[in-house]
């Protein structure tokens, strides 16, 4: 399975509800907070939701609400794709 990347997570963010249009996730953001970048808890878990039905990667509700960056989330669903191959 193909390993998920940054591109692959700003597709699912930009997609998210309740996201403000005036924020630029198109740079470097691997380690900006979440919360800086406008993406509140229920947009995480919408991301969280959208990682389920297109990577068959489980993210507990209680997990990501821990994640504040985007390479957190990345790391996680990387090490979950890991363990299933």
């Amino acid at each position: 399975m193909k390993e998920f990347d940054l591109d692959d997570l700003r597709g699912l963010m930009k997609g998210c509800a309740g996201v403000d249009e005036g924020v630029d996730i198109d740079g470097d953001i691997l380690h900006v907070p979440f919360e800086q970048l406008g993406y509140d808890s229920l947009a995480l878990l919408e991301i969280a939701h959208k990682i389920e039905d297109q990577m068959g990667v489980i993210i507990p509700d209680g997990s990501v609400e821990k994640m504040q960056t985007p390479v957190e989330i990345i790391v996680y669903v990387n090490s979950d794709v890991l363990k299933a191959s």
